[in-house]
This record gives C-alpha cells, structure tokens and sequence, in this order.
C-alpha cells in the first residue's frame, strides 16, 4: 500500500487517474464488477485517505473536503464509475462520527483506516411513511438483522455496508454496519446499466445476520426536527460528492473532446459544425471555438457553485455538534444549487461533445465519449432538478429547507 502524506496526495491521485483513463472505454463495455479497479486503489492508499481520519493515522491532519471533493473529480474525469464507488465511500465513512459516540466513532475510525475498509451500502434519514426494508431484532447477545435493500453501493466489493434499519421490537430506526463476508449476506451485483457500470452497485439481503452490539451506531429520530443538524449532515455529504462525480465526469469528456477536436481535419470540422464554409485550420475555427468557450464555461461556472457548496459543508463538519439548524439550512441550499447547476452542465456538455466528435475519422481515435454521456444520465436521473429548485425556493422565499 502507498502511504500518503498531504502533500504526496495529489499527485498519487492523477497517477491513479491517468491509469484508470488508459482502459475506462474497455472497462466499461465489460461492465464487470470492480474487483480489479479496487485493488488499485489500495494500492493507492485511497480508501484509508479519504476517510475523516485517514491521515491522521499516517502523521497527517485528517482528509479534508477540499483534499476529497479535489480526489473525487479527478478521479471521474478518467472513471466516473470508481468516483462514485469513491464518492460513497467517503461519505458513508462519516457515520461512526455523524450516528456514534465519540470514543465508538474513533475506535471504528482506527480500524477502518488500518484495515482499508471499503465503506458501502447507503443512508436514508426516515420519517413516518417511511417503509422499513431492513428489520432490527434483539436477540440475547446481540440484533439479528434481516430484510433486503433492493439498490446500494458498493454491494459487490465493499467490505462494511451501513444502512438504516427500524427495531422490531419499539420502532425505532438506527445506522448499522454489517460486513458482506458473513454467509447470510447476499450481494446481488446490478447488470446491465445504462451508465456508472462499474460502481458496484446492486441489491443486498440480510437473512438473520447477527450483529453484536456495537454494530448499531445509534438512532435516528423519526421527527426531521429532532434530528440534530450535525447528524443531518449525512445525506448532504453524500449528495455534494456525487456532484463533484458528475463535474468530473463532464470535466473528463470535455478534456477527450478537445484532445479528438484538435486532430480532426478541416472537412470533418466543419461538417460536424455546419459552417458550411472555409473557416480555416481546427485550432482557429470560429464556430469550434464558440463552441467550447461556452462549454468550458459552463463547466467553470459549475465548478464555482460546487465548490462553493464544498467550502460551506467543510466548515459544517468542522463546526461538529455545535452546528445550528440556520447553519445546516444553509448548507442544504448551496448543495441543492450545485446539484442544479452542475446537472445541467453536465448534460449539456456530455451530449455537445458527441455533436462535435461525430465525424472523429476512425474508431481508433474514439475514446468512447458515449460513456460520459450515458454515466451522466445515470448520475442525473434519480435527482429531479424541479425538487431541488423548489427546495432552494423555498428557502431563499421564506428562509426554510
């Protein structure tokens, strides 16, 4: 394993990348779960560093957000798929800090960082029409877990799943951490996605699974307003960096498309753009260069509003338990505009890029620009922009979210 240091991060990080992009095209038509992908990031050490504490173990002072979100999109500009793996990962590393005590949230922390865990499964904040997939029973030296959670991350290689379950015996709800290795723990590998293939996502059933009881980190009020705004930082976390997937990846194709742009020949150029005319050589085609100067702005002005969110979440998980509820609403907002913003420069930019790369003159120097567009679909689809617009209505109007 590479041992990191804050300084030495980054560049692991575009090493990683750089990898990953030479094959992303082959690894995706494949499809195949990321046991291989995996395995390089341990050997990169990327599973203990994007951790809350991941560096603090190596000497360091901790991962923080501009360290993670910075990982998360160069990684999905070469791999959408392992940033979203990568995504979750980090955001679902929060929970012993976010569900537990201070002394179990470290003691959880140390050994997840030493062992490399691979942080899986997924979060839901409930309220009262929410339906119990996973059932919480106490037995006498423990819970025995059962149920199944139809979609969750990382089912095929993550080596702790958390979820939310509701106890059988006094409904509440509580953050538990299952490991996948226990023989009743059935993953269920996804096949055949539209897009973000290699993120081993799938479905996962609990047939009477023990946990001992320090595997339950805590309970999770049904009353959203008795939910603490630290702890509803949760979902929050997990939302940002998939925004911060979504801009790597349209960063990703926009960098291949320009690469391709610059080799074709004057006849495709303008064929693809319509001119009609003689415009000149590639590099100085008026039409071309209006069309990425608005592309490229987009994804600036993206990146601006993601990183904005990034710096306002960064100073929530700092704030720790003090945070207050106008604090946490206001983090809500930014996250909500982020994900608008860069949903619809995503899409945007991942279909113009194919626009302008249509007449590539051979599939040899096709990098599979399709992939971006299909992963940004993906990424899209189960966030509806209207939601998140009401949202930031709402609260812009009337100061509530």
């Amino acid at each position: 394993m590479t041992t990191l240091t804050p300084s030495a991060s980054p560049r692991i990080v575009r090493e990683l990348a750089d990898d990953l992009a030479v094959d992303a095209d082959l690894r995706d038509r494949a499809g195949k779960p990321p046991f291989d992908e995996v395995s390089r990031l341990r050997e990169a050490g990327l599973p203990a560093l994007l951790t809350p504490s991941g560096q603090d173990s190596q000497g360091g002072r901790g991962s923080d957000w501009r360290t993670v979100c910075t990982a998360v999109r160069d990684i999905a500009a070469a791999d959408s798929s392992i940033a979203e793996l990568l995504a979750h990962h980090h955001a679902l590393s929060w929970s012993p800090r976010l569900f537990a005590t201070p002394d179990d949230a470290a003691a959880l922390e140390l050994r997840a960082v030493h062992e490399q865990w691979l942080w899986g499964g997924d979060i839901d904040l409930p309220d009262a029409q929410t339906d119990a997939d996973l059932a919480l029973t106490p037995a006498a030296d423990g819970y025995v877990l059962h149920g199944r959670r139809p979609l969750t991350s990382g089912v095929a290689v993550a080596d702790r799943l958390v979820h939310t379950a509701r106890r059988t015996d006094n409904g509440d709800w509580v953050v538990v951490h299952v490991s996948p290795a226990h023989p009743g723990v059935s993953a269920e590998p996804a096949h055949d996605l539209l897009g973000q293939r290699l993120s081993g996502a799938g479905g996962v059933s609990y047939d009477d699974v023990p946990l001992a009881a320090h595997q339950v980190l805590g309970t999770v009020p049904v009353d959203e307003h008795e939910i603490a705004p630290f702890t509803s930082l949760a979902p929050l976390t997990r939302r940002l960096l998939l925004v911060q997937v979504g801009l790597g990846n349209a960063e990703g194709a926009l960098g291949e498309a320009r690469d391709i742009s610059r080799a074709l020949p004057r006849p495709a150029l303008t064929a693809a753009l319509s001119t009609g005319g003689d415009c000149g050589p590639p590099p100085t085609d008026p039409y071309l260069l209006l069309a990425y100067g608005e592309l490229a702005t987009a994804a600036h002005t993206a990146a601006a509003v993601a990183d904005r969110a990034a710096e306002a979440l960064a100073q929530g998980l700092r704030t720790g338990p003090a945070l207050g509820a106008d604090e946490r609403a206001d983090i809500a907002f930014l996250v909500g505009a982020a994900e608008a913003v860069t949903a619809k420069a995503a899409l945007h930019i991942t279909t113009r890029v194919l626009e302008l790369t249509a007449d590539a003159p051979s599939p040899s120097t096709d990098p599979g620009l399709d992939r971006f567009w299909r992963n940004a679909r993906a990424l899209t689809a189960h966030s509806s922009a209207a939601h998140r617009l009401r949202d930031i209505g709402e609260h812009y109007l009337n100061g509530l979210q």
